[in-house]
């Protein structure tokens, strides 16, 4: 995970109906941790935003807050073991998390999925606080990891505070997607407020496509692809009001990773108020668009695969 290059772009996205303005560091080619990458702003002045801000984060964040409250903590992007992994939230309003990243290298689970055996144990989130930043951290047990490249910050609840998507893999029961954020009205502590099942078995690992809502029935969904280099199975999970990720649709022949490879080749597109999930095939032959209807999958054939840049074309409407 130490050498995983990532670049940075800034979209604007809808979600559940509230625009959101947002930098995040995505990483290379296709896998922005918020999954949609259809519109991207040129306004110079919310590029200057982001760039101030991400600056700002990476300099010195933290250091005001840690008067103001016991639960902040001390911390500093750029001098995490992976500063790159650092996502940025923009948002109108004054309060709520801002950032995220990873921390805290450890080769305590050598699975190598990612390229090394390096992977994180510790998350941090900057949030805003009646104007001033107060750092948290997350650290796991000994016996788990962020297996993962970045986190993905988006408000999975609709409670209007971002959430952190995050990818997490134990010694014993190997990966599943955990759900960190602020109970309602409390941002004392960052807690993991839902979880998929682990697949159960170590060494077995899941790759995000997106967040979305998928089947525009108010809730929002992660899909990801279960095991990519063996079941190769689409999955699409829903947010419900019990903080639960309930399945809602899967299928197998899908897959959106290569075992060593620091990036994911997959994505979510919005076309013409539609969004599709873009992924290969199990084979590495075909370009696969799929949508939700409800509870099933409806996929179409986009063409040949020739690698990432026909994911990357695939991502763009030209239809």
């Amino acid at each position: 995970m130490s050498v995983r290059i990532t670049i940075a772009w800034l979209s604007q996205l809808w979600l559940l109906g509230t625009r959101v303005r947002l930098m995040t560091v995505c990483a290379l080619i296709l896998m922005c941790p918020i999954g949609v990458q259809d519109v991207v702003a040129q306004t110079a002045d919310v590029q200057a935003d982001s760039n101030q801000l991400a600056e700002n984060i990476q300099a010195n964040p933290g250091t005001e807050s840690v008067e103001m409250s016991a639960h902040c903590v001390m911390a500093n992007s750029a001098e995490s073991d992976f500063p790159n992994s650092l996502v940025v939230h923009l948002v109108d309003e004054n309060d709520g998390l801002v950032a995220a990243w990873y921390d805290g290298a450890t080769t305590r689970y050598p699975h190598g999925v990612l390229g090394d055996d390096i992977e994180a144990s510790e998350l941090f989130v900057i949030a805003n606080e009646a104007g001033t930043q107060c750092s948290q951290q997350v650290v796991l047990d000994d016996n788990e990891v962020f297996e993962d490249l970045a986190p993905r910050l988006v408000d999975m609840d609709g409670d209007g505070e971002m959430d952190v998507v995050t990818i997490i893999s134990h010694a014993e029961k190997g990966a599943r997607i955990a759900v960190f954020g602020y109970a309602a009205g409390d941002r004392s502590q960052l807690k993991l407020k839902a979880s998929t099942r682990a697949i159960g078995t170590p060494f077995r690992w899941l790759a995000p496509i997106g967040m979305g809502d998928f089947n525009n029935d108010g809730r929002m969904d992660i899909a990801y692809v279960d095991r990519p280099h063996l079941a190769r199975i689409l999955r699409v999970v829903s947010y419900t009001e019990s903080n639960e990720l309930e399945e809602i649709a899967s299928a197998p022949g899908f897959t959106n990773h290569r075992i060593g490879e620091d990036f994911i080749s997959s994505g979510v597109r919005s076309c013409q108020g539609r969004l599709q999930l873009v992924t290969a095939d199990s084979r590495w032959e075909r370009i696969l668009l799929t949508s939700v209807k409800e509870t099933t999958l409806v996929t179409d054939d986009a063409g040949p695969f020739t690698g990432v840049d026909s994911i990357r074309a695939a991502l763009e409407c030209t239809d």
